[in-house]
């Protein structure tokens, strides 16, 4: 659920200070940060924070589109090692025993069965 906006966005006291630090001196150095719930105001576009995602640091330049957004929804915290193909469904189903396609199933002349090969639950 988001915030209230009449409370304003929410960003930690401490980074801050630091970009406000940073924007007086003109510094633009990364900043480590283990404040993912803050949310990005204008000050911080241009800089360079390093984002904890639990395990390492993730350095998230900061630019004018992200204003709004908290600092945590671009360090992921999950790594995606993506869905199977569906060749490789294929190719399992087809090589198992007994499976659609394969000979001597249910479903093949030589094994009787309940009639197309269809799973019991699945007729009609």
């Amino acid at each position: 659920m988001a915030r209230s906006l009449k409370k304003g966005p929410w960003i930690d006291a401490h980074l801050l200070k630091k970009i406000d630090a940073m924007n007086l001196a003109r510094d633009r150095k990364v900043v480590k940060t283990w404040s993912r719930r803050s949310t990005i105001t204008p000050e911080m576009v241009g800089h360079t924070l390093a984002v904890y995602n639990g395990r390492k640091f993730i350095p998230v330049y900061i630019t004018e589109n992200m204003v709004g957004h908290k600092l945590g929804e671009f360090s992921p915290t999950r790594q995606f090692k993506g869905h199977s193909s569906k060749v490789e469904k294929v190719a399992k189903v087809a090589g198992a025993p007994g499976g659609p396609g394969a000979p001597g199933g249910p479903s093949g002349a030589a094994g009787g069965g309940a009639g197309g090969g269809a799973p019991a639950g699945k007729q009609g």
